[in-house]
């Protein structure tokens, strides 16, 4: 059976968007409590009736949390301009080879509002 699990985390960061207008808020430094949600999925073991355990996931990301979490974004490389969209991305790219059951990854930078990258899966449910 196909099953999807979906493990959050969440991180305090601070970053500026410098590629967009002069006067445009995000221009100016500010913080974030991000929130990501790492989505994988694929058949379920039949002897352990489970996809996979969740402990495999936090230890995945624990090292991307940390690069993460209460940092200026925009020195992370790769991140020196750190959008919700690449930061999704940038996620992906270092967490796929390590979960690679990996399906989703969801940025929300506040309670409304959140981005989902698929990676190469783009534009599929």
């Amino acid at each position: 059976m196909k099953m999807e699990l979906q493990k959050t985390f969440q991180f305090e960061a601070a970053h500026l968007l410098p590629l967009v207008p002069e006067d445009h808020k995000c221009r100016r430094l500010h913080g974030h409590s991000f929130k990501v949600d790492i989505i994988v999925g694929g058949e379920c073991d039949p002897k352990l009736g489970w996809l996979m355990d969740y402990a495999d996931i936090s230890d995945a990301f624990k090292p991307l949390w940390e690069q993460l979490d209460h940092r200026y974004l925009n020195e992370i490389p790769g991140l020196e301009n750190p959008t919700s969209e690449l930061i999704a991305a940038w996620i992906w790219e270092r967490l796929k080879p390590r979960v690679p059951l990996l399906k989703k990854v969801v940025i929300a930078e506040t309670c409304n509002s959140q981005c989902v990258y698929r990676g190469d899966r783009a534009g599929e449910d």
